[in-house]
């Protein structure tokens, strides 16, 4: 299926909604490229929090002005070779339009070389001895390239603090910084958008789906279209309902940022503060990092010495939780994230499609069943006079025989009145083809009850 953020991205600046002064700038920045010779800030910074418009204004820019586009993401390419062999070559040599025709710049042949997550770049010192680290000059290449180039150039960041600390401060007096704000983004432009959608898709959605969905995204309008998309996937119509599904995703792509933070990054400081702000709490944060390390850190040295500081930080996580010293969740954040990410000795590039943490889906699984073995214990520690915990220690005798002795079973049944979850776990997985026949001689006494006169009933109960 194809993805809605990416089939209904702005053609113009005209459609891309919120932050009218920003599309101003651009504009003009996008004009002063007009004439012969190249502006004084050649190149363009947008900033802000992911998903709010900076790459689809960008490209709606270069829409806008009829100019081709070289779309560069810095994660996947962050050597000075890779950007000075795509970036730079492009910024320097003409172009050509979309139909093969060669159009000189001086007669408007322009074309926008977009360095997507500019700020996942940061430079190695010179004293270091590790030459697997391919970062080396990632920014002094992009300096270079906006020095010399005859094509507009735009770097889009999320953390503006990033791009320019370590090699990046020139960037500073060379580009026109732009900043892309989320309080810009009014509630309405959003419902207005996502209600387009609905209709360019033969969707009806109730205007509370709408509402409810544009105040979650927090101005994301990617995270907008994406949780309508997920919501109305197969349905014609998309009431109240079918908002519960969105349950778990915020805290969930809030998760999928810290990880890749850690795994991809080694900037301690953003890391520390993307773990902060995601809200999730420490004991499940390293599930969700040690789950996913492995298919990260393909090098086995670099596994091993990842593990080796998530151990330590489970240890502070248990002495805390132990002796209530919750001022060692600060430490533990520290080493399940910053020491990961700073334990790998070489980059892993590549796609990850991160997991669900294997213990707690076990774990969500099995409620139902310890519900139901709780239950079932409290029922025979008050059938036997002794406690739960004294009753979980004769439960798996009482398992045993209930398997093998169908009279035992039958009489344990009606003395507890087991309800059929109960008699399923107490019969477990290899012995579930008698439940259908306890349950049906259930059935049978009932029916034999029912026929039987009230005056025999009473006979019978006397005998016993």
């Amino acid at each position: 299926m194809e993805d809605w953020t990416e089939k209904y991205r702005p053609r113009t600046l005209d459609e891309v909604i919120g932050n009218r002064e920003v599309k101003i700038l651009l504009r003009k920045w996008a004009s002063s490229w007009n004439s012969n010779t190249p502006p004084k800030k050649r190149a363009v910074i947008l900033y802000g929090k992911p998903g709010i418009g900076k790459t689809s204004s960008a490209i709606a820019l270069a829409n806008e002005y009829g100019w081709a586009v070289i779309e560069l993401n810095a994660s996947d390419a962050r050597n000075a070779e890779r950007i000075k062999r795509v970036a730079t070559s492009g910024a320097l040599n003409e172009t050509f339009t979309s139909d093969g025709r060669f159009i000189q710049s001086k007669q408007g042949g322009k074309k926008l070389i977009i360095l997507d997550e500019a700020d996942n770049l940061y430079e190695r010192s010179e004293e270091s001895t590790n030459t697997n680290m391919l970062d080396k000059g990632g920014k002094r290449a992009i300096v270079d390239t906006i020095k010399r180039t005859n094509q507009p150039i735009a770097l889009i960041v999320n953390d503006l603090y990033e791009l320019l600390r370590g090699g990046g401060e020139e960037l500073r007096d060379r580009c026109l910084m732009i900043k892309f704000d989320d309080r810009q983004i009014e509630r309405y432009e959003i419902v207005a958008l996502l209600r387009k959608i609905c209709r360019m898709e033969g969707v009806q959605a109730d205007a509370e789906v709408l509402e409810t969905i544009a105040d979650r995204c927090r101005g994301d309008i990617r995270s907008a279209i994406r949780d309508l998309q997920s919501i109305c996937i197969g349905k014609l119509k998309v009431d109240s309902s079918s908002l519960s599904i969105l349950g778990y995703r915020d805290r969930e792509q809030n998760i999928f940022e810290v990880l890749r933070e850690i795994f991809k990054t080694r900037r301690t400081v953003a890391i520390r503060r993307s773990m902060d702000q995601t809200g999730e709490y420490p004991e499940s944060l390293i599930l969700w990092i040690s789950e996913n390390l492995p298919m990260e850190y393909l090098d086995s040295l670099d596994l091993a010495d990842a593990y080796d500081v998530l151990s330590k930080a489970d240890v502070l996580l248990g002495r805390a939780r132990r002796y209530r010293a919750y001022g060692l969740w600060s430490y533990a954040l520290d080493l399940m994230g910053c020491g990961v990410a700073v334990a790998k000795k070489r980059d892993h590039f590549g796609t990850v499609r991160y997991r669900f943490p294997s213990w707690l889906k076990e774990m969500k699984t099995l409620k139902e069943e310890r519900a139901v073995r709780n239950n079932l214990l409290k029922k025979i520690g008050s059938y036997c006079h002794m406690s739960s915990r004294k009753a979980n220690e004769i439960i798996m005798e009482i398992r045993r025989n209930f398997q093998l002795n169908d009279a035992f079973a039958i009489s344990l049944r009606d003395q507890l009145d087991l309800t059929e979850g109960e008699i399923r776990y107490l019969l477990g997985n290899k012995y579930r083809s008698k439940l259908q026949s306890l349950l049906k001689k259930e059935e049978e006494e009932i029916k034999i009850q029912e026929k039987l006169p009230s005056k025999m009933i009473v006979e019978q109960s006397k005998l016993f």
